[in-house]
């Protein structure tokens, strides 16, 4: 056992936890070649703790898979997690889809290749902010059916699209079982969020769920996450941001402590402001769920987030998909997660031993510190000094040795002694991305362009006489529904108003062909109204009302009877008000030239193009351009800063939704660059095509260009830990102090580029860090020097933080601090 602390530290040795560990190393749950125990999955016979990143193959392509999965591999991660897109797979019943970016097995293939595990989340009910939570819309149509609960016709289609996974996963020999990468599946997802709604219904669903997953014979342990009663031999796990303080435990004492989704920012939406995640925050959570709950198992949610392709976004998600994750839409690495991130994993690993075979105790350092250790009988032992205030740096006893622990953090001590990692302290390097821009389509003669039809009553296909649901109407084979009706106007009054309620996301008004207004919902308000006054003829007029769905609903109980589109119609003519609902309309689905595909090459060639601006200037609008792709291998953006709302193609295929004219509270588009995959290009003549629903949509001034680290930074102090990677299993176990290492500020530019210039340097006490900085009164006047000796023309450089790399101290007796900030070049 440690020794205890000096006086004034409380300790208490967690009793109930050591009989718990004792008797969870004595129960396995066997399941082929993956087991578990109450401390981690055992694969092969050893016990693993693990680290996870979420890649999601269909947000990507193929052919950035294997450098995803590298970067992944370099930050320390041994897992890559994934869900199943049951709606891409099955577009219709029995006809399934696994070509191309949908080619589960390759994406699985490529993580064996590069020597790491799989996790399969097949769901299939996923939420993931995907269209309709990756359900098939055509099971709206199925008669009786009620989503997710113990009804027959839903567990008949879920039962057979998670077996037709299965047997594809087992005839490409892919579970570890059969030599292959996947370790683990999850069945169903957070179905304890809705459960209650079931009633009855419910509990019997969450049982058949497990029993059928786990008949299936994968070999590999299953999870359901935030289940807390997922029924034997299924693992429960957590979700979330905190699972090292929200975490309820595991439901068995021989099950592990599962980490499924630790989310690595905030997923955005259009209209809203940005909320990312720090480093530190993750870090510390990270490190609080392996000590305080003996977690061993922790996915990052998203390591990588990608891009919503087409129209697979669920209601109003941007395109851009967690690009604030360690490695960004484009694939390139967010600096500082990516490095603490992997510092973090180093340190960790180094104490896995401990971690994984050693008893834990807790000890109280002070009202809000405690240490958590974990020893073997040897003596060999690893440490977590925990902070939890939020806004004072303490200074704690711990064996006989005192530690300053920043606020709201944890220092690990491998061989409880030396801190190797803090969390709160980030020693590794910033970067900045930016964009280049390649080329621009700032002439007319670039462009050509097609206007939309607005169709009247009596062009219409399908009449009802009421309001038809949205959703059902269209069956999600496009986001846009017309709504037709005709009537006659006598009345002499020249003002009569048009009020439109709706429950869809955008509405579009016209009246006799001409547009007349448009209004739209919010992420958090799913009812809007639209009131204009309208110029009216005597006699017959055509009311065109274009309802528009930016993504469906991924979530919630009864989601096969939520509804969309339009309310209520009324004419306010007068002092009288005529109420529309109830009466003859016309429907459309989609727009023309999403029937004709004229966002293909052979599709363009369907409809008339004119000179840009030959229709005048309006809403519903395609135009059609041709460009060459950027030279070099670096990430293609498209701007669409000068655009309104619609959806943009490629050589035919669609890079997304964009809607730049919806402003964040600060008075910001919330995305204005959109990712291009180099695999969706050619050399040369490349064809874009970009739908315009609005009418202040300016396509002369859409650019391309392409996207590269450009600037690197790095910031220590006296008080950060020597570089993890000047650690290694033996400092762990060596009964030394400190081993004489110190800071060091490094940096390094992206392959194939060099430090081309020191754009700062200072060593004294500079102002700020690495995201706004400035020289402090105290400052080293060879910082410069140094920097620009130890860095330009390398790829990377090191400094060491220390007086004796800068030649004299610039101030006797004062903390130090160091930033270098750099840029990168070819």
């Amino acid at each position: 056992m440690p020794r205890k602390a000096a006086v004034g530290m409380r300790c208490r040795l967690l009793l109930w936890f050591a009989v718990l560990s004792a008797a969870a190393v004595l129960t396995v749950v066997w399941g082929g070649s993956v087991t578990y125990d109450g401390r981690s999955l055992i694969v092969n016979g050893q016990r693993k703790l693990l680290f996870s990143g979420s890649i999601h193959y269909p947000r990507s392509t193929p052919e950035m898979w294997p450098s995803l999965i590298s970067k992944a591999k370099e930050g320390g991660i041994d897992v890559i997690e994934t869900y199943v897109f049951w709606n891409q797979h099955e577009p219709k019943p029995g006809q399934y889809d696994f070509s191309g970016r949908l080619d589960i097995v390759r994406f699985f293939k490529s993580v064996q290749a590069q020597g790491l595990y799989a996790c399969l989340r097949i769901g299939p009910f996923i939420e993931s902010e995907w269209n309709y939570g990756g359900l098939p819309f055509w099971l709206h149509d199925v008669p009786d059916i009620v989503y997710r609960s113990d009804n027959g016709p839903f567990k008949f289609f879920m039962q057979n699209f998670t077996m037709k996974i299965v047997d594809l996963m087992k005839s490409e020999k892919l579970y570890a079982s059969q030599g292959g990468p996947i370790i683990l599946s999850q069945i169903e997802n957070e179905y304890q969020n809705v459960e209650h709604a079931f009633h009855e219904k419910g509990p019997p669903y969450v049982r058949w769920a497990a029993k059928m997953a786990v008949d299936l014979q994968t070999g590999v342990p299953w999870v359901m996450c935030k289940q807390d009663d997922a029924p034997d031999p299924v693992i429960n796990a957590c979700n979330g941001m905190k699972c090292g303080q929200t975490f309820v435990g595991p439901n068995k004492p021989n099950k592990p402590a599962l980490w499924t989704e630790n989310w690595t920012s905030v997923y955005e939406v259009y209209g809203e402001t940005k909320r990312g995640r720090s480093a530190e925050d993750l870090a510390f959570h990270v490190a609080l769920f392996i000590a305080k709950k003996n977690g061993s198992f922790i996915n990052y949610y998203m390591y990588h987030g990608g891009t919503n392709f087409g129209r697979t976004s669920s209601a109003y998600v941007l395109t851009a998909y967690y690009d604030q994750a360690p490695l960004d839409e484009y694939g390139l690495i967010r600096q500082p997660k990516w490095g603490h991130l992997k510092e973090l994993h180093t340190v960790i690993k180094l104490c896995s031993d401990n971690l994984l075979h050693g008893a834990q105790y807790t000890y109280f350092l002070g009202q809000q510190q405690e240490a958590y250790v974990f020893q073997r009988p040897s003596g060999q032992c690893a440490a977590f000094l925990v902070n939890y205030d939020k806004r004072r740096d303490v200074n704690v006893l711990f064996q006989h040795t005192h530690y300053e622990l920043a606020a709201n953090s944890i220092s690990i001590l491998p061989d409880c002694r030396n801190v190797a990692f803090n969390t709160a302290k980030v020693s590794t390097q910033f970067n900045t991305r930016s964009v280049q821009t390649r080329a621009t389509f700032s002439s007319t003669q670039q462009w050509s362009e097609y206007r939309e039809g607005i169709p009247s009553f009596g062009g219409t296909p399908l009449k009802a006489n009421m309001l038809l649901e949205h959703m059902g109407t269209t069956k999600d084979e496009s986001d846009y529904l017309w709504y037709t009706f005709r009537f006659k106007h006598n009345s002499s009054n020249d003002q009569p108003v048009l009020r439109v309620d709706s429950v869809a996301h955008v509405l579009h008004a016209f009246v006799n062909g001409k547009y007349i207004g448009s209004a739209h919902g919010s992420h958090q308000n799913g009812r809007f109204s639209l009131s204009n006054q309208i110029p009216l003829n005597s006699g017959v007029n055509q009311i065109s009302l274009l309802s528009v769905m930016v993504g469906l609903p991924d979530g919630g109980p009864y989601l096969e009877h939520r509804v969309a589109g339009l309310r209520d119609v009324k004419i306010q003519d007068g002092g009288k008000s005529r109420d529309f609902s109830q009466y003859p309309w016309g429907y459309q689905v989609g727009l023309t030239g999403e029937k004709l595909n004229i966002y293909t090459s052979s599709g363009s060639q369907r409809v008339q193009w004119g000179e840009l601006g030959s229709h005048g200037h309006g809403p519903l609008t395609w135009y059609k351009t041709f460009f060459d792709a950027p030279p070099g291998n670096d990430p293609v953006v498209l701007f669409f800063g000068s655009m309104g709302k619609g959806e943009a193609w490629v050589n035919g295929q669609s890079i997304g939704r964009y809607w730049v004219s919806y402003l964040t509270p600060s008075g910001e588009p919330s995305q204005t660059w959109y990712n291009v995959p180099r695999a969706f290009l050619n050399p040369k003549g490349n064809l874009l095509v970009v739908q315009e629903e609005e009418s202040g949509g300016n396509p002369l001034e859409i650019s391309i260009g392409t996207v590269s680290i450009t600037k690197v930074c790095g910031h220590v102090t006296d008080t950060h830990p020597s570089p993890v990677n000047s650690w290694t299993k033996e400092d762990a176990v060596r009964d030394e102090s400190h081993h004489g290492k110190i800071p060091k500020v490094q940096l390094r530019c992206p392959p194939r580029s060099n430090i081309s210039k020191i754009s700062f340097a200072s060593f004294g006490t500079p102002e700020g860090g690495c995201q706004s900085y400035a020289i402090g009164t105290c400052h080293s006047p060879n910082s410069l020097p140094v920097a620009k000796k130890a860095c330009l023309g390398k790829n990377m450089c090191s400094i060491p933080h220390s007086i004796k790399s800068f030649g004299d101290d610039p101030c006797p007796g004062t903390p130090k601090a160091m930033v270098v900030a750099a840029q990168c070049g070819r």
